[in-house]
């Protein structure tokens, strides 16, 4: 029996913003972070487990996860995993740390990294990649996984067997396709940072183009006239008519009125969805948003700032969205992803995972696998942002335009040992980049 006997974080920055990648109306200047978790044991295996931020503030989400993990050290791996939906209710439970929840916000962030580094290591004991675990499961298995406190009024754990069961016959052959690539399609977001300049965007769509992709999104919500321009040439690339699919975001620079207007305005380049447009907390802000675009053919997304079950409880049953955008580490790790999938099942909203950051690729692969062989049943996409995936040991790939389904034991985020020396912050003299002349353009400016 595997015990855990104690936590480390790390402090990981990746300085993204010299070369302005990841760069969108809101966030000009990211530096793509892991607020990183390392589980120790009394066996030789070990769990990771991170969170994606993008700088300043990855120390606080990292102290966060340092409490939180108390609440597991010298906890038996069995005893955790032997029921997870008590075990997850048991990490949100303590009163104190609940204070300055609940259930979101910077504990929320802590405990999706802790949740999933317990995922890592038992998948590491059992010799198997997570989406596996999850595939292998009957359908009663995996409704104990979940805490259904809070959405039972959108999904009870009845209904969730039952539409389980209905796509058990057709499972065998979905994991057939995923043993053989083909159970989650890509979709590229790399041409599109705002900061880019135009042959810059040009030359990697038609990279992208050429390596099989056929969803290209590009940010969006600077000026009417600049994104008018970067859409002209999208589509001058991409074309109308060649079944390439065209996706916007806005990461919530405007007011509902003022998504409305603008995205009337992009109609013509025919976007499948305008991703974020307003405040993700506004429930009715997406809705009036989606009715409105509706008559355009535009849809609505969002997901990736969307702190818990019940925030996208809402957005999902009150029809406040088209398409639903989880992410693997905002929420309270895979346990709670598994509850957003199944009310996104029952309601017939399709699942495209945020995947936009430092190590998301790797967690959300999994997910999309999970959704597409157990609950769905449908394929869909998933966004792959091509950059530092050479930090990781099992990196996400991709091929002829679809993930290559994970085989390595494990949740795919464990981090280099040298990589997380080079880029720890504030990090050690003469080892992290940090502590060189060329990081003061970035800690001057910060300052």
């Amino acid at each position: 029996m595997v015990t855990i006997t104690g936590a480390t974080t790390r402090d990981i920055r990746f300085p993204t913003s010299l070369d302005k990648t990841g760069s969108d109306a809101m966030n000009a200047a990211g530096d793509y972070s892991a607020a990183y978790v390392i589980l120790h044991t009394d066996s030789e295996h070990s769990g990771h487990g991170m969170t994606f931020t993008i700088g300043r503030g990855n120390e606080i989400v990292c102290k966060a996860i340092e409490v939180l993990a108390l609440r597991v050290q010298g906890k038996k791996l069995e005893d955790l995993v032997s029921d997870w939906g008590k075990t997850w209710r048991y990490l949100v439970s303590d009163s104190h740390l609940r204070w300055i929840g609940p259930e979101k916000g910077v504990i929320h962030l802590a405990l999706g990294a802790l949740v999933n580094g317990i995922w890592d290591l038992w998948a590491k004991v059992l010799g198997k990649p997570v989406w596996r675990i999850i595939a292998d499961m009957s359908p009663e298995e995996f409704v104990s996984l979940i805490d259904f406190r809070y959405i039972t009024d959108a999904i009870t754990p009845e209904e969730a067997i039952e539409m389980l069961r209905k796509e058990e016959p057709g499972k065998a052959a979905r994991i057939k396709e995923a043993e053989q690539n083909r159970a989650v399609p890509a979709y590229t977001t790399s041409a599109g940072w705002l900061g880019y300049g135009e042959d810059k965007m040009k030359g990697l769509l038609q990279e992208t183009l050429s390596q099989g992709y056929r969803h290209f999104k590009l940010k969006v919500g600077t000026s009417l006239e600049a994104d008018r321009k970067r859409l002209s040439i999208a589509r001058d690339v991409i074309g109308y008519d060649k079944g390439n699919i065209l996706m916007v975001d806005a990461n919530q620079v405007w007011s509902v009125p003022e998504a409305i207007e603008y995205m009337k305005h992009l109609a013509e380049f025919k976007p499948w969805f305008i991703e974020e447009p307003t405040s993700p907390d506004d429930i009715f802000g997406h809705k009036e948003i989606r009715e409105a675009l509706k008559p355009y053919g535009i849809g609505v997304a969002t997901g990736e700032m969307c702190q818990n079950r019940v925030i996208f409880k809402q957005l999902i049953v009150q029809g406040a969205i088209d398409v639903c955008q989880i992410d693997a580490c905002r929420m309270g790790g895979v346990n709670e992803v598994l509850a957003v999938l199944l009310i996104a099942k029952k309601y017939g909203v399709p699942i495209v995972p945020h995947s936009g950051g430092v190590g998301l690729p790797e967690y959300t692969q999994h997910l999309s696998t999970i959704d597409y062989v157990v609950v769905s049943g449908k394929l869909s996409v998933l966004e792959y942002v091509d950059h530092l995936h050479e930090h990781f040991l099992h990196p996400s790939v991709i091929k002829d335009g679809y993930y290559t389904t994970p085989t390595d034991a494990g949740y795919s985020v464990e981090m280099k040992e040298k990589s997380m020396d080079e880029y720890e912050f504030p990090g050690k003299d003469g080892v992290s980049w940090w502590k060189t002349e060329e990081a003061r353009q970035i800690l001057d400016h910060h300052e």
